[in-house]
């Protein structure tokens, strides 16, 4: 059993939040509205309030929103630390990324720079075999 740090399971849970796109859409209106009641927020959705308590629950075990209770109504408000978490873990690998991509672009202009010329690359025949490959010869049984 592979035993994760605390760090790491935030960010998963943060992550698995943020991959349904009703969540992302929740957040996206508390992120406009400071505080949102429940039946407010359920409102535009096609889904029914106890689905859309549910999608709050995941919101709230991943530590993005924060849930506050006035007499029977329940208001919602959005928590930035987890996103910020996750941006910065993206904003490294982008860093990372771009600097491969950057050498490869760099690669690509000095070889394109020597005047030789690409390599062929073979064909695929109907058959699925390359076209400078030559044709299977039939099996003796």
């Amino acid at each position: 059993m592979v035993n994760y740090s605390a760090p790491a399971a935030s960010l998963d849970a943060t992550f698995g939040a943020l991959a349904d796109p009703t969540r992302r859409a929740i957040l996206a209106r508390l992120a406009r509205t400071p505080e949102v009641t429940v039946t407010d927020l359920a409102r535009p959705f096609d889904v029914s309030l106890p689905a859309i308590s549910r999608h709050l629950r995941v919101l709230e075990e991943a530590g993005l929103i924060a849930r506050r209770r006035e007499g029977r109504e329940h208001h919602c408000r959005v928590v930035a630390a987890p996103m910020k978490t996750a941006s910065d873990w993206i904003a490294r690998y982008q860093t990372f990324w771009e600097q491969k991509l950057d050498a490869l672009a760099r690669y690509l202009e000095e070889t394109a720079d020597e005047d030789e010329p690409a390599p062929e690359i073979a064909t695929r025949s109907r058959r699925g075999r390359d076209a400078a490959a030559p044709p299977k010869r039939p099996r003796k049984h």
